[in-house]
């Protein structure tokens, strides 16, 4: 691992290419900010680390079939991305392969046209129909590619949270993956306060930044309901500490926070939280292994500090910890 967290290598032994069986048995590092003491368990442990009063905010995002194979009339073929519909039939899309605008791609059933290519490298296409469902139809669950496989049965299970709900996501909000009902109706029980926002994980989840990159996010939709914004305000009058299940979770609770206090909202967020952030209303993070260079590293490192997690990030290259998606968790404290 090199000195700078955001760009560090991993072997491919590493990267988790499956699902465990049971999603309660991923293990745990606990890293704590305030001794800087790292230790490790498994994730079913983790109720232990939360006590009555607290709340634990999850986002309850549902992945989309988002990856369709089409060809282009002379043949060639196409593979694209769905990230985010912004009308009737027309979404932004990300393209493997080279192509034009204009260029018409033919899919089973369906059709779509390369209406242009955008700022940041993404293109807007447009769909012969206005049916998601015919859409979706046709796609596949979209792994991740460092999972150098196709989708199996059982990612159409294990790469969605038990909770997920709302239709929207391009990715899994992955540190929600190891959460079992048995963990949730635990923390019930314990008298922790469970919680639910949306937040469509989009193409931020797939942008490396580097040097030379733009400090740019792309946008994600989010939802924060009057309920569960209620709930999170008077946690905060009441300084009782609120933990965010994932980057996403994040994003979108600091990006309705204003005024001293979380807003019921509805739309897009750009924010982009990399070290120097103050953050304003998450006391606990929990978290995966993510890419070097990634926004979710960015984020990772504003909370617990480039240090820490860069220690952290070493202890479990060093202890066999598997990463990314499928990988193990990291709860900080």
């Amino acid at each position: 691992m090199n000195s700078d967290i955001f760009d560090f290598e991993i072997s491919r032994d590493r990267i988790a290419q499956y699902p465990l069986e049971n999603r309660e048995d991923a293990r745990l590092m606990v890293v704590n900010r305030k001794d800087a003491d790292i230790f490790h368990l498994k994730f079913s442990d983790i109720i232990s680390f939360f006590s009555p009063g607290e709340v634990i905010v999850l986002n309850n995002t549902k992945v989309i079939l988002a990856r369709l194979i089409g060809k282009k009339e002379t043949g060639g073929k196409i593979e694209v991305l769905l990230l985010r519909k912004q009308n009737d039939g027309i979404w932004e899309v990300l393209i493997r392969g080279k192509i034009k605008p204009e260029t018409k791609i033919v899919f089973e059933q369906i059709q779509a046209v390369v209406l242009g290519k955008n700022e940041y490298g993404s293109y807007t296409v447009k769909f012969n129909t206005d049916d998601d469902e015919k859409i979706f139809s046709i796609g596949k669950l979209p792994l991740p590619p460092y999972i150098k496989r196709d989708p199996e049965q059982k990612d159409y299970q294990y790469y969605q949270t038990v909770y997920a709900e709302k239709i929207g996501s391009v990715a899994a909000p992955t540190a929600g993956l190891h959460f079992t009902e048995n963990i949730l109706n635990q923390l019930k029980n314990k008298g922790i306060i469970v919680e639910f926002l949306t937040l469509h994980i989009g193409w931020a989840s797939f942008r490396i930044l580097d040097k030379s990159s733009k400090n740019y996010v792309p946008p994600e939709y989010f939802e924060i309901s009057v309920k569960t914004s209620d709930v999170i305000n008077r946690a905060l009058i009441e300084k009782r500490k609120i933990c965010a299940v994932g980057t996403s979770t994040v994003r979108a609770l600091e990006s309705a926070f204003k005024d001293n206090r979380i807003l019921p909202t509805r739309g897009f967020t750009e924010l982009f939280i990399r070290p120097g952030y103050v953050f304003h209303c998450v006391d606990k993070m929990v978290t995966n292994f993510h890419l070097p260079g990634s926004t979710h590293l960015y984020m990772v490192c504003a909370f617990g500090g480039n240090k820490l997690i860069e220690r952290a990030y070493r202890t479990a290259i060093e202890k066999g910890y598997r990463f990314y998606s499928y990988g193990d968790a990291m709860l900080i404290i």
